[in-house]
């Protein structure tokens, strides 16, 4: 088949033409299930597209050859599409990752450095081994449980409570006492002896169905075959069909608690106690550690044992057994301070490079990726892997046709360690980065320092158009259902959305979008209301679709929680193109926001055509303004703070913290804008200019008073 896919379709025979397609059909519908129930594709979009653009090819050249199961006849494929959306009462965040015993040492340095303790202060910790299935959150109101969810974006996810009613390890009702109102977060799995059994049930399923095409029966669905146990627990989560989900051979552990409306337990490992008083299972091979000392050991310990587990964990994760402790340390971006995941090492494998491809992201961006012959590395076949940027490929002298030593960093990212130089062919040569962009042909250059080569030609340049337009409407930034790569891509090509503004002027062109192949009025409809759900997010939200460089999800909140609005954050961000000026100094002021995200920003907003975009799409969908902030009868709320000197009784990242869990603004400078300035030991020239401006100073003590720590 490899051989016939370089050919051209304009000489392929008939025969070759009836034998691809039926190919063709097997391998997208394979991917299809992949990526809409299981969320876990094995190729790229770019890759996927290719796919389905060949078989639409060759249906074109050999109509009469098109297959009842042809691609080109299904309707859309967005499996999820009957779940509504349910938002969590707290985050449901991710964790960081360490992978030696030297990483987790500083991790538990960077808890004692925030909390101020001192050497001899133990850090008992709670080592769970990591359940590798499907995270969800459980809500009881009353001792009942109403609802469940899917982690989605971490703020919300999909409402599947009908198909958790499936899983005789969950709880409909706790055992008293409980809290009137709580969140229990649990992972949903696949012991590894069910999957096997699972799986031969439709691998048999899959050749029946096989049978009954060659028999030229009428053909069922298609039959997902998963690939791991994990892949097996997600896609039987999210089917639509409940029955389907209370067939598979699912388990649930609890591990964690959400949003309260009172804390059960005042250690992570009592709440484990009360989980299994409320009728939870919890994995009985959860330890409290006395000291931060004894993790080692225990990492170790379920190295050795984890083949002999009857269920797939890629690590174990270490949670600070103090409730207390875990509230003064908070998070940081997207993951806690109290805890971490310490993952075993990492897989691998050797494969032959196939090819080295140029990809060009929504900031210009040029990353090789590189093509390989397909591998099984820790479950997964892998057929791509990044290699970073030009200086990657030099320093492994990474070359076409190499023997490369390829890994799952953290059991995930693929990625290659080094080249087997014995098995090098005599004719490889050193692969030569382009200095033009792939897609539009303009000069690709780095920029002082960066390692980065980057496409000059900005919105003129295809391939960062309809990147940036993937990355607006991606799970994370607007979160437009239905509007994925693949679409995207089609609605790209055909000239219906060329800007973000373009996707909620669709409305107006439901013709042309019925016209499109495979898109009906049910597809058309869905797609329609889902962008009309979106046309006003949270500003947070909008300034992170916008994809700025360096503007992620976090320096995204940052900016919209310091300027309230879409109309301020314009203003001043064009005001700050200033060096010197008052606005430039506030933007530079914002705790996270560092010179180089300035000047981003200033870049963003100096370019003529990205602000007229920006407000074209504030005309289709003007966002939310910031949420007040959740402590609002606090003294600080909505107040600007700066610290100076040496604290004594907090450090300085846990009074930052707290000040911001109070809603108060957290800034680095002095201004006339400052309304609290919180003086310790041996302040300095902030303090000086407190006084000159007659601003409110605080002792720490006035400040803990205040606020209530």
């Amino acid at each position: 088949m490899t051989t016939l896919r370089t050919r051209d379709v304009d000489r392929l025979t008939e025969t070759e033409a009836a034998e691809e397609l039926a190919a063709l059909a097997r391998e997208i519908a394979h991917h299809d299930a992949l990526y809409h129930g299981q969320d876990a594709p094995e190729i790229s979009d770019a890759d996927y597209d290719a796919l389905v653009l060949r078989n639409r090819a060759i249906e074109a050249r050999f109509p009469r050859l098109v297959r009842e199961d042809s691609p080109s006849r299904r309707v859309g494929a967005a499996v999820a599409e009957g779940f509504a959306k349910s938002r969590h009462g707290e985050p449901m965040l991710s964790l960081n990752n360490v992978f030696s015993e030297e990483e987790f040492a500083e991790f538990c340095a960077s808890i004692r450095r925030f909390l101020g303790l001192k050497p001899e202060d133990r850090l008992p910790f709670v080592a769970e081994p990591k359940i590798d299935g499907l995270s969800i959150n459980l809500l009881y109101e009353k001792g009942a449980f109403v609802k469940g969810a899917t982690r989605g974006d971490g703020s919300e996810g999909e409402d599947v409570t009908q198909n958790l009613l499936t899983i005789a390890d969950l709880p409909r009702r706790l055992h008293a006492p409980y809290p009137d109102r709580i969140e229990i977060r649990g992972e949903v799995f696949m012991e590894k002896a069910d999957f096997l059994a699972f799986r031969a049930t439709q691998e048999k399923a899959a050749e029946e169905r096989e049978q009954r095409r060659v028999r030229g029966e009428k053909l069922g669905d298609a039959v997902v075959i998963p690939a791991n146990p994990r892949n097996a627990a997600a896609g039987s989560v999210r089917q639509l069909d409940s029955r389907i989900t209370a067939s598979r051979p699912l388990k649930l552990f609890a591990y964690a608690m959400g949003a309260t409306s009172a804390a059960p337990s005042d250690s992570h490992h009592a709440f484990l106690e009360r989980l299994k008083h409320w009728g939870f299972r919890v994995n009985p091979l959860s330890t409290l550690l006395g000291s931060e000392s004894d993790a080692a050991a225990f990492q170790r310990r379920m190295g050795e044992d984890r083949a002999g587990l009857g269920y797939d964990i890629d690590g174990v994760v270490y949670k600070l057994d103090r409730i207390d402790w875990q509230r003064r340390l908070g998070f940081v971006g997207r993951a806690p301070r109290w805890a971490t995941a310490w993952k075993f090492p990492a897989e691998q494998a050797t494969t032959r490079l196939l090819d080295i491809e140029i990809q060009v992201g929504r900031t210009g961006a040029l990353t090789p990726r590189a093509v390989m012959q397909p591998v099984t590395v820790g479950g997964v076949v892998v057929r791509h892997a990044t290699l970073h940027n030009e200086d990657e490929i030099a320093r492994k002298d990474v070359r076409i046709g190499d023997t490369v030593i390829l890994q799952r960093a953290g059991d995930v990212i693929p990625q290659i360690l080094g080249v087997v130089l014995d098995k090098r062919p005599q004719d490889a040569q050193p692969f030569v980065f382009p200095t033009t962009c792939p897609v539009c042909g303009s000069h690709a250059i780095r920029d002082g320092e960066d390692v980065v080569r980057r496409c000059t030609g900005g919105l003129t340049c295809a391939a960062q158009t309809v990147e940036r337009l993937k990355h607006f409407a991606s799970r994370r930034a607007m979160d437009i259902e239905g509007l994925g790569e693949e679409n995207i891509q089609l609605l790209f090509d055909r000239g219906l959305v060329k800007s973000p503004a373009d996707i909620f002027r669709l409305r107006d062109r439901r013709g042309a979008l019925l016209e499109l192949e495979g898109w009906g009025e049910r597809k058309v409809g869905k797609l329609l209301d889902a962008i009309e759900a979106r046309r006003n997010v949270p500003l947070e939200r909008f300034i992170f679709a916008l994809g700025i460089r360096r503007i992620g999800e976090q320096n995204a909140k940052l900016l919209a929680r310091h300027y309230h609005t879409l109309d301020e954050w314009r203003a001043k961000m064009i005001a700050a193109h200033i060096v010197g000026s008052e606005a430039r100094e506030e933007l530079g002021s914002i705790q996270g926001i560092g010179p180089a995200i300035a000047e981003e920003l200033v870049e963003f907003f100096a370019e003529p055509r990205m602000l007229a975009a920006l407000d074209d799409l504030a005309q289709e969908a003007p966002p939310l303004a910031a949420e007040a902030p959740a402590a609002a009868d606090s003294p600080f709320a909505g107040k600007t703070l700066v610290f100076t000197g040496t604290l004594e009784t907090l450090t300085r990242d846990e009074a930052e913290a707290q000040a911001e869990r109070l809603g108060a603004k957290v800034t680095k400078s002095v201004s006339k804008k400052t309304d609290f300035v919180i003086v310790g030991v041996d302040a300095g020239s902030k303090a000086t200019k407190a006084a000159e401006l007659g601003l409110r100073t605080l002792t720490e003590a006035e400040f803990r008073d205040m606020a209530g720590v």
